[in-house]
């Protein structure tokens, strides 16, 4: 995602920082939408010079924004966590980080008012992966020959989420590798909200661990293929399931569940 009419500046570290900051301002009042523009404009980081083209590019990139009349409001400071569409994610890579590797498996499921509603599900075209992944994850080079590449996977994947919550039972590793990707083929980032099932989990979930393949045998869930990004997609979506029902009532909001997720209520934080 290019443009001649772009900042020649680093946004990386400021960028986030920025964001963060205009939504705890969203978070607290709705903006007028000359508000918004004028924040916009004063950031040092931004893609373009023009602040409605960054308000679209924000958009684009998965922003919850919406106008309503004059004045700019955060979708998921209104709506209620029942009603928002959840897209909780599972990646396979063949590296780390993005600068020594590459997605090989995307997985995701569309969850709202405790019902899955949508699935994403495709493998990645890649030249090799190291032999310890195949062994983990069962996928060979011999299966990813006649899969699409990666450009292809990213653009569909990013059109499929839209502005839904991005969930994940390690957050920080899938969403910050999508968003990198997307990044590396100039496709844009990520500005999605987010929620981690196993912060959430840790504050709803009695439990002694927290990682997948323990929650998955504490409740019951009949999901095979450990290791594979759709199950585990889907395996997730049942922790977030069961954490939903776990939430204090006074939790009403998208925002609210988020923060929540955050929180110092700790269960069982001796563990």
């Amino acid at each position: 995602m290019r443009s001649k009419n772009r900042k020649n500046r680093n946004r990386k570290n400021t960028h986030v920082s920025n964001i963060d900051k205009l939504i705890a301002r969203l978070n607290k009042k709705d903006m007028p939408l000359d508000e918004f523009l004028a924040t916009l404009d004063s950031f040092k980081d931004t893609f373009y010079e023009n602040a409605e083209l960054e308000m679209e590019l924000l958009l684009s990139n998965g922003l919850p924004i919406e106008l309503e009349g004059e004045n700019i409001f955060l979708k998921t400071n209104k709506t209620p966590f029942k009603e928002q569409t959840f897209c909780i994610v599972d990646i396979e890579t063949n590296g780390s980080d993005v600068s020594k590797g590459q997605i090989i498996e995307l997985g995701a499921v569309k969850y709202k008012n405790g019902k899955i509603i949508d699935s994403f599900d495709s493998l990645v075209f890649a030249k090799s992966i190291p032999r310890y992944i195949q062994e983990v994850t069962n996928i060979t080079p011999k299966m990813l020959e006649n899969a699409p590449v990666i450009e292809k996977v990213l653009k569909e994947f990013k059109l499929f989420l839209e502005d839904d919550v991005f969930v994940a039972h390690d957050i920080k590793f899938d969403y910050n590798f999508i968003s990198d990707s997307l990044k590396k083929y100039h496709l844009g980032q990520l500005e999605n909200r987010k929620l981690c099932t196993i912060a959430l989990a840790r504050r709803t979930i009695d439990a002694q661990r927290y990682g997948l393949d323990f929650l998955k045998e504490l409740l019951h869930i009949k999901i095979d293929n450990l290791h594979r990004a759709y199950s585990d997609a889907l395996s997730t979506t049942y922790i977030l399931q069961e954490s939903l029902k776990n939430l204090p009532i006074d939790i009403l909001t998208t925002e609210e569940l988020i923060n929540f997720s955050k929180s110092d209520n700790i269960i069982n934080k001796g563990r």
